[in-house]
């Protein structure tokens, strides 16, 4: 370790240290290990609730209380402190990725990852990503995070790739009475909400509402697409150097119902005025916003003991998703001029997409041979892009590397007839699987699955699991696991109607392959230590490819290969009834097959710590640090690799007076440049995207 690294370690140990003496062995105060709710448990491993030690998967839990400790405002902040996870940015709106174990091809979306809410995909047809309405998504309603980190399609089926995410959201009795809180800090933003945990007659009931604004981080960027296009043709069109558009108004909303064997969930997401961030086409439109929205709900029926053998479940859901521009998104500033022709008004484009999804699906359980629990199940999703919309103020004849566009007089007018960006689709998947968990010893267990997924537009797909779990001794467990996942093409990828960028409706899904071993010791009564160790092969990766005639542009195709290995390690330690410290250290390295060099993008490390220090009179103070370092670019990206950084945040809550609570925040604590790397080619925004610069934050809530 650098010594740079070094000092910031050792100001973050002393921070925590400096804050008092800890309480004495036998003090009445709550032990510390019991403000972190239940991290020893998880359902997302084989669909039903064991201990986190023996899971057949590589998984981590974060709870409530844990992100309540850590300080963090939004999902992205918690995210990125789960070990092999590294948040990163992309130019468009300033959305979030989610990079797991370095699996990150550099694109405009995060697809290789299955976000789910309460166990239902949240997955947009047209990108295959989890959408824009998912920005800033506010953490108080959150009751757990479960994450496996590598391949979870023998269960979970498409885009449970690189790994899976549940948000778990709060019920009845994570939320008892009711909570109002208040948020403000940095870059103008503030938030309310109010949660609410009761009966109403024999009904469980949990409410949720949140609304919130900000300006966003305004951070300036020097240069940008347009910047190269001003060298290239003489104009001098450029809004850079100029700062990034990321404000936006958020609403979000959550109702949950419960009683006897039934549950019924709904959500709301809305992000309006959303901002550009670092521009659409990678070029500064500080003017430009959009709306993105959400609903979805489900039904689900639930019988733990529908007889001495069988447990069953069904869950009916539903997601409405829209993303819109309400007045346009400008993709090139004004005096723009490309090819042959310049835009007085700039390029203006207004791509609009909406889309449903209907998903059936059905468990059983069945218990009654020895030492086995057998799960089957099976279910049917209807994935509708049902409506599209193309507002622009040009026509795209040709292709890369110079696209001729057609100037049609600057306004912009609706060409979803003449040159729609994409028309509906609808796809349906049926699907089957089954899982076995067999206890074949008294320290030895097997999870041996298997699922089909059936599509109707690119066939099927079969993905196995396997997975051998050995409690070596009282203390020791050990585990050898396989599992194959695959990613489907999204709609963009198999339909797009543009020449820059033409959709294959011939591409085959992306599959993984990954094997893994991992080991958990619990060294002594207070110290926990876990580690892993994976390798991967992905094949059929989709890829832009230039077509030989340079009027056809660029079609996406199954070209691309590449494998990675690495290491995850995390601690706990319990220094005291009070005190506790954390951590962990990822390593990988992805190698893309074609080149032999590294993929790119990707940190190759990443270390994390956090200390927690809880006082007697009930004061909370909370120190973390962030490092992230040695990330290198992509084959044909000739700029210097992306600047390493190390953040430092602090966080102090005050102990609960006449149900007020109290809680600030500093994160960036000593003003580190945080960039996250600019998609390829670099003359895009060649000094990559700034990320948020010292930042403040105060909170109040009051619960009755």
């Amino acid at each position: 370790m650098n010594s740079s690294i070094s000092r910031i370690t050792i100001a973050v140990l002393a921070t925590t240290w400096s804050v008092g003496t800890p309480a004495a062995p036998g003090s009445e105060e709550e032990d510390l290990a019991l403000i972190y709710g239940d991290k020893s448990t998880i359902s997302i491993a084989t669909g039903s609730p064991q201990t986190l030690r023996r899971a057949p998967a590589v998984a981590s839990v974060i709870t409530a209380e844990e992100i309540a400790a850590m300080g963090a405002t939004n999902l992205d902040e918690v995210l990125e402190t789960a070990p092999g996870i590294h948040v990163t940015r992309t130019s468009i709106r300033y959305a979030s990725t989610y990079v797991i174990r370095g699996i990150d091809k550099g694109g405009l979306f995060n697809s290789q990852v299955l976000l789910l809410q309460n166990g239902i995909p949240s997955t947009t047809m047209y990108a295959g990503d989890k959408g824009y309405a998912w920005v800033g998504v506010p953490v108080e309603n959150i009751a757990r995070i479960e994450i496996i980190r590598g391949p979870g399609s023998a269960l979970y089926g498409a885009d449970a790739y690189a790994g899976v995410i549940n948000i778990i959201t709060k019920t009845a009795a994570d939320t008892p009475g009711t909570e109002f809180g208040v948020r403000a800090g940095s870059f103008n933003t503030r938030n309310a909400w109010v949660q609410h945990g009761g009966k109403w007659g024999a009904m469980d009931v949990a409410a949720y509402l949140n609304v919130g604004a900000t300006d966003g981080i305004s951070k300036i960027i020097q240069a940008d697409a347009q910047t190269t296009n001003d060298t290239r043709f003489g104009t001098d069109a450029s809004q850079a150097p100029g700062p990034v558009n990321a404000g936006y108004n958020s609403i979000d909303g959550s109702l949950n119902l419960s009683y006897d064997k039934w549950r019924a969930r709904a959500a709301y997401k809305l992000r309006d005025k959303l901002g550009t961030g670092a521009g659409i086409s990678s070029a500064l439109d500080p003017n430009s916003f959009g709306r993105a929205e959400v609903l979805n709900g489900d039904v689900s029926w639930n019988a733990p003991q529908f007889t001495r053998d069988w447990s069953m479940g069904i869950t009916a859901s539903m997601q409405y998703y829209a993303s819109t521009q309400p007045n346009n998104v400008q993709l090139y500033p004004a005096g723009t001029r490309l090819g042959a022709n310049t835009f007085p008004n700039g390029l203006i484009g207004g791509p609009n997409s909406w889309d449903k999804q209907l998903r059936l699906s059905g468990n059983a359980i069945y218990s009654g041979f020895d030492d086995h629990s057998l799960r089957l199940g099976m279910g049917h999703d209807i994935l509708d892009l049902y409506k599209t919309k193309t507002i622009k103020n040009y026509l795209l004849t040709a292709g890369a590397p110079d696209p001729d566009l057609a100037f049609n007089g600057g306004a912009a007018v609706d060409y979803s007839g003449r040159q729609p960006f994409i028309t509906p689709h609808q796809r349906q998947v049926h699907y089957l699987y089954a899982q076995d968990e067999w206890t074949f010893a008294r320290d030895w267990a097997i999870t041996a699955g298997v699922r089909h997924d059936s599509y109707s537009d690119f066939g099927g797909t079969t993905n196995p699991r396997l997975a051998l779990v050995w409690d070596t001794a009282l203390n020791f467990t050990s585990k050898l696991l396989y599992g194959r996942a695959f990613r489907a093409p999204s709609f963009s990828e198999q339909y797009n109607i543009n020449p820059v960028a033409n959709g294959n409706p011939n591409l085959k899904p992306e599959t993984i392959q990954t094997l893994e071993a991992a080991f958990s010791w619990q060294a002594y009564s207070d110290t926990q230590i876990n580690l892993s160790l994976f390798r991967y092969d992905m094949q059929d990766v989709i890829r832009l490819v230039n077509n030989t005639a340079p009027a056809l542009g660029a079609t996406y195709q199954n070209i691309g290969k590449q494998h990675g290995s690495g290491m995850e390690l995390e601690a706990a330690w319990d220094a005291s009834r009070t005190l506790r410290f954390t951590g962990n250290y990822s390593y990988q390295q992805s190698i893309d097959d074609a080149s032999g060099k590294d993929a790119g993008y990707a940190p190759h490390h990443h270390l994390y710590l956090r200390g927690d220090w809880r006082y007697p009179s009930g004061w909370f103070v909370s120190t973390q640090l962030n490092r992230v370092t040695d990330r290198m670019r992509p084959v044909g990206d000739v700029r210097a690799q992306v600047p390493n950084y190390s953040t430092v945040d602090m966080t102090v809550r005050s102990p609960t007076h006449s149900h007020w609570g109290f809680s600030t925040s500093v994160r960036n604590l000593f003003n580190a440049d945080v960039r996250e790397p600019s998609q390829a080619p670099g003359t895009a925004i060649p000094n990559d995207l700034p990320m948020a610069p010292r930042s403040l934050w105060l909170q109040v809530t009051y619960k009755l």
